[in-house]
């Protein structure tokens, strides 16, 4: 594990923060390896009651590294099947899960603060889902879990005009639990971490998988139509072109094909 990945633990509270401040965390192959790997010791660890995900510097996540998107772009498609994996693995994480989110939650990074049981925002964070305006698609079930927990309509919105939402309006969403002044952040979802922990892990756990079967239910959903209709978006013309005009800071000229 290299350092843009780091684990601290203390009050059977296990924190990881993604460290690469000075590209907004943006997650490249080996950080989204590392932190699969992270997920994996934690769920094993009945140590740890609460498992807390946190950004380093301003952002809590720009979503996938740009310059290796434009590779898989120059091989011929886009897929983000690795990041999904480690997604469920958060999602399926035994312990409770907190996302400690500042700044921009992005993207990918915006699915990694969702695949959190609770999210505690800061008044400066930002959520957004721009990829219609590269020319690629939110996969089938990041989808079905944006829906699950704001709604059809306004995961419509979200995911039409890419727009940012902003935390007083994530918290009106329900797409936060709580919104913190900026400095007090760490300190909010440290607190929140720590009363959880203290309640009986065995209730907690069981109660979160209570939950967590409950909402799995649209992974049974036949879906390979959708998948296939996302492999298609993901090696359009108009996706090579969308992340071209992204690295080149030009808008795209999307030709729908």
């Amino acid at each position: 594990m290299n350092d843009q990945i780091l684990t601290a633990f203390g009050d059977h509270v296990c924190t990881i923060t993604l460290n690469r401040p000075a590209k907004r965390n943006a997650l490249t192959v080996d950080m989204i390896g590392d932190l699969r790997a992270a997920l994996a010791r934690v769920a094993a660890d009945d140590g740890i009651r609460v498992l807390v995900i946190a950004g380093a510097g301003p952002a809590f996540c720009a979503g996938l590294d740009l310059r290796e998107l434009a590779a898989q772009r120059a091989a011929g498609a886009v897929e983000t099947h690795t990041l999904e994996e480690t997604l469920q693995e958060l999602e399926r994480c035994p312990q409770p899960t907190i996302a400690a989110v500042q700044g921009d939650a992005i993207a990918g990074g915006c699915e990694l603060a969702l695949h959190c049981d609770l999210r505690v925002a800061s008044e400066s964070a930002r959520f957004a889902m721009p990829l219609a305006r590269i020319g690629i698609v939110v996969p089938v079930t990041l989808t079905w879990k944006l829906v699950d927990t704001i709604g059809a309509a306004a995961t419509k919105e979200l995911l039409f005009t890419g727009a940012p939402v902003e935390a007083r309006a994530a918290l009106g969403l329900g797409l936060v639990n709580r919104v913190i002044p900026d400095a007090e952040l760490s300190h909010a979802a440290g607190a929140l971490a720590r009363q959880i922990a203290e309640q009986a892990p065995l209730s907690v756990r069981a109660m979160k998988a209570f939950v967590q079967r409950f909402v799995e239910h649209r992974r049974t959903l036949p879906r390979d139509d959708l998948e296939r209709l996302a492999h298609r978006v993901r090696s359009s013309a108009d996706a090579q072109e969308g992340l071209a005009a992204q690295r080149e800071r030009r808008p795209p000229v999307f030709r729908g094909q």
